[in-house]
């Protein structure tokens, strides 16, 4: 469960792997990680792999709390050609598409991606799973209450952990019955939680790995952290990496971050500890 096959290439993820965040977007929530043309999105890409990404995550539409939502066809004209830019300039490098249509997803996949994060676990578009399913590339399920539009207001849990647990029990079952065996969970940090269910959930992030399957952890300059510290997002790299350490010790597998050189900092610290 913990080796994934990307198209041919296998990625093993029995010990903790980094994916850059490439934004395609003009709205993304840290403004950083916005890359307006060609020559800096392929810097940011080269940066980014020289520094330990083992996959890069290219979304062209914001999913921030109450962003714009764009069509499929306004997201693909800005995601497709630069998936297939950095796959011409990177042959060898995993990309992933940040997408919840199935049309994009198809696209992403014919222009050299390998993997699909989906941030609705196929509820936004009725195609995306049978999509996945007959695409046979990994995919990114991730739980979150409601859409980017609705998720942060007012969300509400019983008992967070147990309920994003009992979501990923029933859902992964649906997607092996698809044929969609190459997962990874995402708990969904910040997609209707608010700080609290998300602190609980990094707390008790080790019960997620019951399931068999790697666990990513989303968490890099979000408001959980800039919130807290009462501080912004621009300043919140050095939050992220206590995320990062603490998600790493209880069992996160993929570091989903905008910094990579300080998270693959984070995992060889991580395993120097382990194996001391």
């Amino acid at each position: 469960m913990l080796t994934l096959n990307c198209r041919g290439k296998f990625i093993s993820l029995q010990k903790p792997l980094v994916m850059g965040i490439l934004n395609i977007t003009t709205d993304s929530f840290f403004t950083g990680s916005r890359h307006k043309t060609d020559t800096a999105l392929l810097k940011k890409a080269e940066e980014m792999l020289k520094s330990g990404a083992a996959m890069l995550d290219i979304g062209g539409q914001s999913t921030r709390p109450g962003s714009q939502l764009l069509s499929a066809d306004e997201e693909a004209g800005a995601a497709i050609p630069a998936v297939a830019l950095l796959h011409r300039y990177f042959p060898e490098a995993i990309l992933s598409i940040d997408t919840f249509y199935g049309k994009v997803a198809m696209e992403a996949v014919a222009a050299g991606a390998s993997l699909i994060n989906d941030i609705s676990a196929g509820t936004l578009d009725a195609n995306m799973l049978t999509t996945v399913a007959s695409l046979k590339v990994p995919y990114v399920l991730m739980h979150m209450q409601g859409t980017p539009q609705t998720m942060q207001t007012r969300p509400h849990y019983e008992n967070v952990t147990l309920e994003v647990l009992d979501f990923f029990i029933k859902k992964t079952g649906a997607l092996k019955a698809l044929g969609i065996n190459d997962l990874i969970i995402d708990p969904g940090f910040g997609f209707g939680k608010t700080n609290r269910h998300n602190f609980t959930l990094l707390r008790h992030l080790q019960v997620f790995s019951m399931l068999g399957y790697p666990v990513l952890l989303g968490v890099s300059r979000k408001g959980t952290i800039y919130k807290t510290l009462g501080i912004t997002a621009a300043e919140a790299l050095n939050g992220t990496t206590v995320l990062n350490t603490i998600g790493t010790l209880n069992g996160a597998c993929l570091l989903r971050v905008h910094d990579v050189k300080e998270a693959t900092e984070v995992i060889r610290l991580y395993e120097r500890y382990q194996n001391s």
